[in-house]
């Protein structure tokens, strides 16, 4: 369904997603959506849209925000008639954005959208559209091949239908490899923790790595992002998988991640099946790529699903 065609689901539930006290608030939103033409049509990976309700300051209605899909491909229900989604509160002051905008104005800013979803609650009503989005979807035949998947914040919201989908999918658990790399500030800022953390028991094939950046480490070493970790465990537990013709990298989350598993994998000529690079740049030691070249010339190749924001 388009956006000029968005139908009415149901909120089944609402619940805090983070792993205990955060500063953040980041909620779990189901939705049925089983009585309309949407009820199974979602795929793991995709994005769906919310339309909030009532109109902006130039009395305009508010216009759809898409929402990562956080349920495997059948539903949470197990029919496809329930999905899911990760929504964050954005909560922040007032900054100017055009030109004439009060440079002294620092009132406090609510995201429209995103408050509005996270305030819902069980049986209230939401318009929703889609499904959207084609390549950021696990492959055809899923078990020929392994899984790297690497998020941030609440990129980790298709991690989750997709781990569902491999583990405890009807077809029963991949015999496939899957990494799970969750990067975060804060060990309470983590989503979905208690699931990866019960699959990884559950299962020898799949593992969670959770990578936080603002605290030392269980070893005692310094905190880390995400192609940090990469980086320091490539040997001992890595590069092997991502030599690996099986191999598929997923990224979702903040803009910027990529640059820094981008330059990773460049420096340990691991590149090749998952990037692509401008010819300006094809010989340039990837130890010497600037920010601004990964960003410009430097894009995710056929092993390489994308996703930041």
């Amino acid at each position: 369904m388009g956006p000029q065609e968005p139908v009415t689901g149901r909120v089944v539930s609402s619940r805090l997603c983070t792993r205990g006290k955060s500063a953040s608030f980041i909620r779990h939103v189901a939705i049925d959506i089983g009585d309309t033409p949407l009820a199974g049509r979602f795929r793991a990976g995709q994005s769906f849209g919310i339309v909030p309700p009532g109109e902006d300051e130039r009395g305009r209605p508010h216009k759809l925000r898409l929402y990562s899909l956080a349920s495997p491909s059948f539903g949470e229900d197990g029919a496809g008639r329930v999905i899911s989604t990760t929504p964050k509160r954005l909560i922040a002051e007032r900054t100017p954005q055009r030109e004439g905008d009060d440079p002294e104005d620092h009132r406090l800013f609510l995201g429209t959208c995103s408050n509005y979803v996270c305030d819902l609650r069980a049986g209230d009503e939401v318009l929703v559209t889609g499904p959207a989005g084609k390549r950021f979807l696990l492959p055809a035949e899923p078990d020929k091949h392994d899984y790297l998947f690497l998020a941030t914040g609440t990129g980790i919201a298709p991690f989750r239908g997709m781990a569902l989908e491999l583990m405890r999918g009807p077809g029963g658990p991949t015999s496939s490899r899957v990494e799970v790399v969750m990067g975060s500030p804060y060990t309470s800022d983590l989503l979905y923790d208690d699931l990866f953390s019960d699959l990884a028991a559950e299962h020898s094939n799949f593992a969670y790595h959770p990578v936080v950046s603002r605290e030392r480490r269980d070893d005692g070493g310094p905190g880390e992002y995400v192609h940090g970790h990469l980086e320091r465990r490539l040997d001992e537990r890595f590069r092997e998988m991502l030599e690996s013709p099986r191999t598929l990298v997923y990224m979702c989350g903040l803009a910027g991640m990529q640059i820094g598993v981008f330059r990773m994998l460049g420096r340990h000529g691991l590149h090749g099946p998952y990037l692509k690079l401008h010819e300006q740049i094809a010989d340039v030691d990837p130890a010497d790529w600037t920010d601004d070249q990964i960003k410009r010339r430097v894009r995710h190749g056929p092993r390489c699903m994308l996703e930041v924001y």
